[in-house]
């Protein structure tokens, strides 16, 4: 077995064999190239050299005995090999930057980075309060945000690519610890103008599949939510189109093309100046939960640990209304002063 000795450019095995030190700067090199597709772009990103940014990935491959990125005209793809230590580059590469944010978060005030992933549902109205109440409590350090689908942002977590995600019905992992926020209805949202016929107030369950439906593809919490409870009842959802992107999906549903199954504030800033009728869907309800997650195999930084806080209370405050601004509501009890 053998033992390492860590310093600020390498992690290095003691001589106890004949290897190579691994290079940090190397590492972040190959991330910037595989991320980005590109040895052009990385080394523009970077302000180094193309052919320097070049010769320092090639003598990462020569130093591993691997080729990692296939190169072509149109730019670089990771290898399997590549694939491989693109996951573990970035884990390394973000606990070397969690290392000196904690001893500078020991020695300082709050400082360091936090990232947080986001469904681009949330994104649209949590980036902007977030960003400005992280400035306005933590000066001294800085915010990142990423937008993705719940299951990639769970999976960049486990990665170590962010720090906390706020995702829906994540899955219960050893590596993740799940703090739920709140539950969340869903709703059937079709377009006001769609067809002449009188539109009940409430949709039951198992009357879902006579709707065509807009609906994401099938790794989305969303979808396999409606999947699992349908299939209690021997039934499959009728799947008009499949769309990954809640802003695409409510504008085929504005053109009549189908109707979408969505928690409410999902139409909050897509409804303006629209008409859908949004109805909850009952016998039984479809509720989701939203949760924040962290790393259950990682130490939390004082900075992250204070941003939970904030996340928590930011989101509580803003998420949540009882009603929203151009949509009509069958069934649902709300006040018209809810929304803002």
């Amino acid at each position: 077995m053998l033992d390492y000795q860590i310093s600020v450019r390498s992690i290095t095995p003691l001589p106890t064999e004949a290897t190579q030190p691994m290079d940090l700067k190397k590492l972040e090199y190959f991330v910037h190239v595989a991320d980005l597709r590109s040895f052009t772009k990385a080394a523009s990103l970077l302000d180094i050299a193309q052919s320097a940014l070049s010769h320092q990935v090639r003598q990462l491959e020569i130093e591993l005995e691997q080729t990692l990125l296939y190169r072509n005209g149109r730019g670089v793809t990771p290898t399997d090999a590549g694939r491989r230590l693109l996951g573990h580059a970035r884990g390394i590469l973000m606990q070397v930057r969690r290392a000196r944010d904690e001893l500078t978060e020991t020695r300082d005030a709050m400082v360091g980075h936090v990232i947080l992933g986001l469904p681009p549902s949330i994104a649209r109205l949590l980036a902007v309060p977030l960003v400005k109440s992280f400035r306005n409590s933590f000066p001294g350090g800085t915010f990142g945000v990423v937008e993705a689908m719940s299951a990639p942002i769970v999976e960049w977590l486990v990665e170590g690519r962010v720090d906390i995600g706020l995702v829906y019905n994540p899955m219960p992992l050893p590596s993740v610890e799940i703090r739920p926020l709140q539950e969340q209805e869903l709703f059937l949202i079709s377009y006001e103008g769609a067809g002449k016929k009188r539109q009940s107030k409430s949709v039951q369950l198992r009357e879902l599949p006579c709707y065509p439906l807009i609906i994401p593809s099938r790794s989305n919490a969303n979808r396999m939510l409606i999947d699992a409870q349908l299939a209690h009842l021997g039934l499959k959802p009728r799947i008009e189109f499949e769309i990954d992107g809640i802003a695409s999906i409510l504008d085929l549903v504005h053109e009549g093309y189908g109707h979408a199954v969505l928690p409410l504030n999902s139409l909050r800033g897509h409804a303006f100046g629209r008409s859908f009728i949004v109805r909850p869907i009952v016998r039984p309800k479809l509720n989701i939960q939203l949760s924040l997650v962290t790393s259950a195999q990682r130490p939390i930084t004082p900075l992250a640990k204070e941003s939970l806080s904030l996340i928590q209370k930011t989101a509580s405050r803003i998420l949540f209304p009882e009603a929203v601004a151009g949509v009509r509501l069958h069934g649902v009890k709300h006040s018209p002063n809810s929304a803002k």
